[in-house]
């Protein structure tokens, strides 16, 4: 079992599950677990980020690694750097976290690490030993970095959009790419979530909190609105109506594009166990197949690149299109999802109106308590309530490795179910963890 890393890098409350300490000795690492020669590092824009990415800069460079700094950027570009250069790539960013969190994402060549590299890096931040150290190596800057990204998003062949576009950049990495982009090849954008402070990224704005988007969107009359999250490696969809477009409908979209053109490999797609039944068989239908993940991008990745198959991703937004990046971007997610629209003359409803959404909801349960999910009656419960649903629902129960959080996901056919078996196991699991 992991001690430090979860399902998407080492992520905590700064100072307290992560430090500059646990950085430092992560830089070193690289070179023993990875062979890392040259590494390039990001960051969004947390208040802690400097301090950690300085740290692990430095104990890169204690080990002769040779350091480019590339700033303020999104996780994807780190990624995408990573891919192209077959170097290392770290980028400190908590994601969809609130500002007190921070987090180390590692890249190896542009993909996440193996359960045994990570196992190893934790091994050696966990080391008494001291280094001797007799080299240090060099610091690069990183346009660069910003630089290949754009030559990525020139190479969509992308002719200038005539729709009102509106997009949330969470007040995190993304502010300044997002907008040199999108104000390039729209006509008419409106950007919000674009002052970061150092506290405010994610707060209220963002992919995880939809209502400012859609206020834009309705004051302005717009025909979309895009909202990432903090890194900018996930995104979410309001439509010209207000609605939510969520991560399946965009995967149900891009994947039906893909398919009309003959880039859809294998006809298939990779979703995970959250995704809705409904978008499921509405692939079905489209003669799509769907193959299902657990839970976390690294896994849907792995089934991208073990089978060859070209898209896949979560509900949450985290939308991997593998022709292009090995990891999830919000923005080019939202500048392809642009080119489908003005090449097809079509709305956002009209593209996913052969969808029908299964009543689907996640509560989160915060607590630390997360042996709760062990308890006789919690496990009672959950199996009791999939002997009901059968194959005609969906019950997920499992403790998130990323947040403090037991989530509860739930979906079936008709509404007052859903609602009733809910209750049920919600308040069974927060009896379990009131008396831990």
């Amino acid at each position: 079992m992991a001690k430090y890393f979860g399902t998407d890098g080492i992520r905590g409350r700064y100072g307290i599950e992560l430090n500059n300490s646990i950085a430092f000795k992560l830089g070193q690492s690289l070179k023993s677990v990875l062979g890392t020669e040259r590494l390039v590092i990001g960051m969004d824009t947390r208040e802690s980020g400097s301090e950690l990415l300085y740290s692990v800069a430095s104990g890169a460079q204690s080990m002769k690694i040779d350091v480019m700094i590339a700033g303020v950027v999104s996780t994807p570009l780190i990624s995408h750097y990573s891919k192209e250069k077959g170097i290392t790539g770290v980028m400190i960013t908590a994601s969809h976290n609130p500002y007190t969190d921070n987090g180390l994402k590692v890249f190896n060549k542009g993909n996440k690490l193996l359960e045994s590299e990570e196992l190893a890096i934790e091994k050696h931040i966990d080391d008494k030993e001291k280094f001797n150290i007799t080299n240090i190596g060099k610091t690069y800057s990183g346009e660069e970095v910003l630089d290949l990204y754009a030559d990525l998003i020139e190479s969509l062949d992308l002719e200038e959009i005539d729709l009102k576009v509106g997009y949330d950049s969470a007040n995190g990495a993304n502010y300044l790419i997002a907008k040199g982009i999108i104000e390039e090849l729209c006509i008419e954008s409106y950007q919000i979530g674009n002052t970061p402070d150092g506290k405010n990224i994610n707060l209220n704005c963002g992919s995880t909190h939809l209502e400012s988007i859609k206020e834009l969107v309705i004051e302005k009359k717009l025909d979309i609105g895009l909202s990432f999250d903090g890194d900018g490696d996930r995104i979410l969809v309001i439509d010209q109506d207000g609605d939510e477009i969520d991560g399946d409908l965009l995967i149900y979209i891009l994947a039906t594009y893909l398919k009309e053109n003959n880039r859809l490999n294998k006809d298939t797609v990779v979703l995970t166990q959250m995704s809705n039944l409904g978008v499921i068989k509405a692939f079905e239908k489209q003669g799509i197949n769907v193959v299902l993940t657990g839970v976390g991008d690294k896994y849907v990745l792995e089934e991208l690149n073990n089978n060859d198959y070209s898209i896949g991703g979560e509900n949450s937004g985290h939308i991997i299109l593998k022709e292009f990046l090995n990891t999830g971007d919000g923005l080019l997610v939202g500048i392809y999802l642009l080119k489908i629209l003005k090449e097809k003359g079509l709305t956002l409803k009209e593209l996913t109106k052969d969808v029908k959404m299964w009543p689907q909801q996640m509560v989160n349960i915060r607590t630390y308590k997360k042996e709760a999910l062990e308890d006789e009656r919690v496990l009672k419960v959950i199996q009791e309530v999939k002997n009901i649903l059968k194959d005609d629902g969906k019950v997920l129960v499992r403790a998130s490795g990323t947040e403090p959080l037991l989530r509860v996901t739930l979906s079936c056919e008709l509404q007052e179910d859903l609602d009733k078996y809910m209750d049920m196991i919600v308040s069974t699991i927060k009896k379990a963890a009131e008396e831990k």
